[in-house]
This record gives structure tokens, sequence and C-alpha cells, in this order.
């Protein structure tokens, strides 16, 4: 199965972090947008948070936009959303 999710991306962040609120995941990354590296960050990204290989995320929409659509193949279902802190 695989499944598509909506990522918002902020770069050059001072350092990683996600945030799942079940709809979106909100991820930062230090990597900036030059040659795709801000791209393979949240594919990696992706891929530990969903816990799956990195080959098993494909960014299928907004490579050069903020927010992006990935799909990720191996999981049937979504994690619950983070809880509030």
């Amino acid at each position: 199965m695989s499944v598509r999710v909506a990522v918002y991306v902020h770069i050059r962040a001072a350092r990683p972090r996600g945030s799942w609120d079940g709809t979106t995941l909100e991820l930062w990354v230090p990597e900036p947008p030059l040659d795709g590296a801000a791209n393979r960050a949240v594919v990696r990204a992706v891929a530990a948070w969903a816990g799956v290989r990195r080959s098993a995320v494909v960014l299928v929409a907004g490579a050069t936009a903020r927010h992006k659509v990935v799909v990720v193949d191996g999981i049937s279902s979504l994690p619950p959303p983070d809880t509030p802190r």
C-alpha cells in the first residue's frame, strides 16, 4: 500500500525537526534549496518519520515549492497527530 502525505517545508532551519498535525507534516530542514539538497533532506526526513527506506518515498508534487506532496510506499495508514506540548 501507499499513502500520500502533504508536507510543508521550512528551509535553512537552525536544526532539523518535524511536526505532524494529522493532515500536514511540517518539516524544518537545515539544507538550502540548491541543487535539490532540501528535497533530498525532505525525503530522508519523511522516510525516518514513516519508518521506511528512503527509496519508498517519492516526491510527486512541489519540487520547487514549500508545499509538497510525497507518496510513501510500504505503509497503509498514517500515524496519529503529535501531542501538543
